[in-house]
């Protein structure tokens, strides 16, 4: 038996390709963290000595820390990964709430990708849209976007995915073969 990568791997399939968002996602946290910090030193106004500084400051650490862990933990937890035979994408919102998103590879049509302005351009982050028999898959703040789009591409010629065309009913064939 091979090595399981995640929990809802089937038996014949194997990952091709993990990747996450951009570690910008995590800047509110980041924020936060600083600002816990800094908050940490405010024993030191209050009793100028070293020891309430550097126990100050020692809190501000611990209290930035935990104001990161979730952004880090929503981060680090959301996923997306092409198998041979689908594309998962796992999204952690908070601690106790987890998204599933499982598109089988013959369903996606088109990937696409765009990098929108600035901070996205200096960065090197932006948005992929895929287009599914089962409608539009947008995923913002995707590192390397034009590598990751061109990685997904390759895979789905390797694994002889095509474009699907939607099937005409009937009548609809009855009238293109009047005109």
């Amino acid at each position: 038996m091979t090595h399981k990568y995640f929990e809802d791997q089937f038996d014949d399939e194997e990952v091709l390709y993990v990747f996450r968002k951009h570690p910008v996602v995590m800047r509110r946290g980041l924020i936060l963290g600083m600002i816990g910090i800094l908050l940490g030193t405010i024993p030191a106004l209050i009793k100028p000595e070293y020891s309430w500084f550097f126990g100050g400051l020692a809190g501000g650490f611990a209290l930035g820390a935990l104001l990161f862990l979730p952004s880090w933990i929503a981060w680090y937890y959301s996923v997306f990964i092409v198998t041979s035979q689908r594309f998962i994408q796992i999204t952690q919102k908070g601690l106790f709430h987890r998204s599933v998103v499982d598109i089988g590879l013959p369903q996606i049509q088109m990937v696409n990708y765009e990098v929108a302005g600035l901070q996205e351009t200096l960065l090197g982050y932006g948005t992929i849209m895929m287009q599914t028999l089962m409608g539009d898959l947008v995923i913002h703040d995707i590192h390397h976007p034009a590598h990751t789009q061109k990685k997904i591409i390759n895979i789905l010629r390797d694994e002889g995915v095509v474009p699907v065309t939607i099937p005409v009913s009937k009548g609809q064939i009855d009238e293109t073969e009047n005109s």
